[in-house]
């Protein structure tokens, strides 16, 4: 656990140790003394009472939490009636025409006031109508999620299946492999001996990877019905908040504290997979889960065109009020000459008018005349106009729900445009902000080249090297194929090259090195394997895809990973003086797991001679600067330059190399990390780190590894012709930044043409001079990014216009970019570049930066993307357009439009956009003309 720097609110809350009251002997889980909770960490929890919510928590009743319902609408049913008709008169036509209507009804009236009342009540009730049906949706899905059964415990006997929305803080539940976890739970357990298990988190963050969860140890026992019976525990933690990777908190059970850390939270909508169940305790509820958190109140949209003819209302209003004044005031200085007898109409004997001609009266006949003016001439301000629009938008919509173009066969879908107000708008797009994972990509990685020894291997082309024009210049390259390119087709495995496929890497030069690396691909990992009921055929559940597509690509050279239990990985291995494949089991000693910060993962493995080895992979900069001297010049130069040139290609590489070890350095090492690990101070993961680094040194490099997140069909060439037509496209993922830059290459956003501006920070926390204040490691960070936002501007000045520009930039620098005068700078910086890449942005980053785009630019926004994590973005956009795709219907149910594939969006904005707009730009003109 690491205390956060930047907020004193967020500190390891183990320090509530020293002011918690001695545990009496008749409470099997001490509770801290109410009140001594820091600031933005009240939150307490009773695990396994029913009542935890209103349940006493030291001396007296403690607070009660929202139920775990959750209401994704617009209106509720006492709020739909003002609500709704306070958007139908936010249109200045309608508000006129409410006046003239209740002044119609006075003797004042022209005609009767059923002519104007009724084409008003016939619009707004029309509207009214259809923000009720758009909102009825809503509520259905609503209802759908909040119906959902999960198996609670009833704290004496056994589970029973409830409704979600009965959930309290403080049940402890069951969840099944792949179920979606109902509220913010703390793990308690899993069918695994060791606590673990396997979330997919696409629905919060878009990524498809499965990530490792870890309970407790004091908690891994409770992995049996009757063990909970007995189960007491209490929780201190934070706040609901909507930061997804973090949290901090303590649980106190069995007279002991321990602390907490997102490794044992599952956030509701996250998935349970590759685990048969799990139990865990329920802290957060409802809207106060961290994706609720991050949600924001669906918006009410109005079209550009919508907006100006407002102002052309607001003229005709004026032209109108001119006439009326005009002719009331001439009709008042007439009306006070007739007081002289003889210079009257005698038709109009004012000597026996009534109030509305009184020349004794003038002033007050002139205003009476003023008011009938402006009915009479009501017709200025055309309401008709506003019902013609509504009807041909209606039209518009149907064109777009009945373009077969924009159709797909795959998944028999069609586009929708599930509202008709923002039609026209299409055609105005300045700027699209588009999610990444599912969204451009298919979430599917493809194992399509490789370096060993410096020699590389893969004849396949990328995307990327297809779009540059690869398949002309590859007329000679393609040396090494073979009859492979004619089998089947592989998931995850898209390589070609003879010399290493059907076992013909035996007889390469390198053949030790070759094996060496066909090893590591099949045992450095945590993957699972699973086979299919009556199939012989080992598919496998990988934490990320890249990770899945390394061992499908080990199988298919004859490494086949096919078992594993906690403690030894078996593989099937082609054995090349054998000339067949044999079973070896390795002994799994460690694993040092991978995360951003270390960017590598490695396993201690012993085999079954008794030789210990340590296996490591991950990115190239991170491994290189831990090998041995030792290794061959020729050898790393080669290698660095196949790194460079795939990742040129837009592949995702990784660096292979392994260690072996002796036993008295391994127990001595393990002895200093079993210690790490155990410890529970504030400095646990550095010293878990520390340790890591003591063993990870003095490497051999086997060589690289290159992978392709495929594309969506037609994506590519889809955002060529958007920016040709002048769009600026900017990505905003959850993704690693190099994940992003690859990705960017891949599909055309960044091109080699391209002036790239990155901006980052360098490692600002570990890199704190020790003296320092801690406002000044604050700053730190404040003024590194404000310097690259200087030297990226004035870069962009002196190239001009002539060069376009790309932006790059992860979450944590956004944080910073996004404060203060950042901001300003920032924003200047991005608008004037073609392209934007925005990385490890959470979905509250992504809601506030298509708000600032909007706001700073002030022309039309379109937000793309799939997942419950996009929603927020596409309700800030002026447009939102949800891809109905594998993640659900959470953004297809927020958005106004909905299609099946990215490259239906070049349709939807160049064809669909350009004649809504000029249909209807057309038919104010001549409407106005004519009324």
């Amino acid at each position: 656990m690491r205390a956060s720097t930047t907020d004193a609110d967020e500190r390891p809350l183990v320090e509530l140790a020293v002011v918690a009251p001695t545990p009496s002997t008749s409470s099997p889980s001490p509770s801290p003394a109410r009140g001594l909770a820091p600031p933005g960490f009240s939150r307490a929890v009773r695990c396994n009472a029913r009542f935890s919510g209103s349940a006493s928590i030291a001396d007296g009743a403690g607070p009660s939490y929202p139920g775990n319902a959750i209401s994704t609408t617009k209106y509720t049913a006492a709020s739909f009636l003002p609500k709704s008709l306070f958007e139908q008169f936010r249109r200045v036509a309608n508000c006129f025409f409410l006046v003239v209507a209740c002044v119609s009804f006075s003797p004042l009236a022209p005609y009767r006031a059923v002519s104007v009342l009724l084409p008003l009540v016939v619009v707004v009730s029309a509207a009214m109508a259809k923000e009720a049906v758009e909102d009825w949706r809503r509520k259905q899905q609503d209802i759908q999620v909040n119906n959902r059964n999960v198996e609670v415990f009833d704290g004496a006997q056994s589970f029973h299946e409830t409704e979600w929305k009965k959930l309290r803080v403080g049940d402890i539940v069951k969840v099944k492999k792949d179920e979606f976890f109902p509220a913010d739970l703390l793990l308690l357990s899993s069918c695994h001996d060791n606590g673990i298990c396997y979330v997919e988190t696409m629905n919060l963050d878009g990524e498809t990877n499965l990530k490792r969860k870890q309970s407790l140890d004091a908690t891994v026992g409770l992995s049996e019905e009757h063990s909970l019976h007995s189960f007491k525990a209490f929780i201190q933690c934070e706040d609901p908040n909507e930061k997804l990777y973090s949290f901090l908190g303590t649980l106190y059970y069995s007279e002991q504290q321990y602390p907490l850390s997102p490794q044992q939270i599952l956030l509701r909508g996250s998935k349970l997979r590759n685990t048969n169940f799990i139990y865990g305790a329920v802290i957060f509820t409802g809207h106060e889960t961290k994706v609720m958190q991050n949600a924001t109140e669906p918006p009410s949209k109005r079209s550009s065109v919508e907006r100006r003819m407002d102002k052309i209302v607001y003229l005709l209003f004026a032209i109108l009020l001119f006439i009326a004044s005009f002719g009331s005031i001439y009709f008042g200085i007439k009306t006070k000459a007739e007081l002289n007898a003889g210079s009257y109409a005698w038709y109009l004997r004012p000597d026996q008018s009534s109030i509305f001609f009184d020349p004794n009266r003038a002033s007050f006949a002139a205003f009476c005349h003023f008011l009938t003016s402006l009915m009479l001439y009501v017709c200025l301000v055309p309401i008709s106009l506003y019902i013609s629009i509504e009807m041909v938008k209606v039209l518009q919509s149907t064109f777009i729900n009945q373009d077969r173009h924009m159709y797909c066969e795959e998944s028999d879908k069609p586009a929708r445009a599930r509202t008709s107000n923002l039609n026209e708008d299409l055609g105005q797009v300045h700027t699209v902000l588009s999610d990444k994972t599912g969204t451009l990509t298919c979430n599917s990685m493809e194992f399509i080249k490789c370096s060993i020894a410096g020699v590389a291997y893969g004849d396949s082309l990328t995307e990327l090297e297809i779009s540059y024009g690869g398949i002309e210049e590859a007329s000679g390259y393609n040396v090494h194929k073979d009859s492979t390119e004619s089998k089947k087709s592989v998931k995850g495995f898209n390589f070609t090259d003879g010399r290493l496929m059907n076992g013909e890497w035996a007889k390469e030069c390198s053949r030790d090195a070759i094996e060496m690396f066909f090893r590591v691909l099949a045992v450095c990992h945590t993957t699972i394997p699973v086979t299919k009921k009556k199939s012989i055929e080992i598919s496998y559940e990988a934490e990320s895809p890249d990770e899945g597509a390394l061992v499908t690509a080990a199988r298919e050279f004859g490494f086949e990973f096919f078992h594993r239990t906690q403690t030894a990985i078996s593989v099937h291995e082609y054995d090349p003086v054998l000339g067949r494949k044999v079973d070896r089991t390795y002994k799994v000693l460690n694993i040092l797991e991978f995360s951003s910060a270390r960017k590598r993962m490695s396993v201690i493995l012993k085999t079954e001679e008794g030789r210990l080895f340590l296996f490591c992979k991950g990115a190239d900069s991170v491994i290189l600067e831990r090998l041995s001297k030792d290794n061959e010049k020729p050898c790393l130069t080669n290698t660095k330059r196949h790194i460079e040139e795939y990742s040129e290609a837009g592949l995702r590489t990784l660096a292979l190399a392994y260690r072996e070890l002796a036993e008295e350095e391994y127990a001595t090492w393990n002895k200093e990390y079993s210690s790490a690990k155990n410890s529970i101070h504030t400095n646990h993961d550095a010293a878990v780190e520390k340790a890591s680094e003591d063993i990870e040194k003095d490497l051999v490099l086997l060589g690289a590894t290159a992978v392709e997140d495929r594309l969506q069909k037609g994506v590519p060439d889809c955002i060529h012709k958007l920016a040709q037509a002048g769009i600026k496209i900017w990505i905003l993922t959850g993704d690693k930044l190099e994940t992003a830059v690859n990705i960017g290459y891949s599909c055309n956003l960044l091109r080699k043409e391209m002036e790239t501006f990155f901006v980052t920070l360098d490692n600002s926390g570990s890199n704190t001079p020790e003296g320092c204040s801690q406002e000044g490691s604050r700053m730190a960070p404040y003024e590194q990014i404000d310097r690259k936002l200087q030297d990226a501007r004035r870069q962009s000045s002196l190239k001009g216009t002539s060069t376009p520009f790309a932006l790059i930039i992860d979450g944590s620098a956004l944080t910073y970019a996004l404060t203060g005068s950042l901001k300003d700078s920032f924003l200047d910086l991005a608008v004037d570049c073609a392209s934007v890449l925005c990385c490890r942005m959470s979905p509250k980053q992504k809601a506030l930066i298509t708000r600032l785009v909007k706001t700073k630019t002030n022309k039309t926004t379109l937000a793309i993307g799939d997942g419950a994590n996009d929603v927020g973005m596409l309700q800030e956009a002026d447009i939102g357009v949800g891809i109905s795709g594998a993640e659900g219907m959470q953004a297809v149910m927020a958005s106004d439009f909905a299609i099946a594939q990215f490259h239906f969006l070049e349709r939807l904005l160049l064809v669909h956009g350009h004649w809504c707009y000029r249909r209807i730009a057309a038919m104010v003109n001549i409407k106005n003309m004519f009324c």
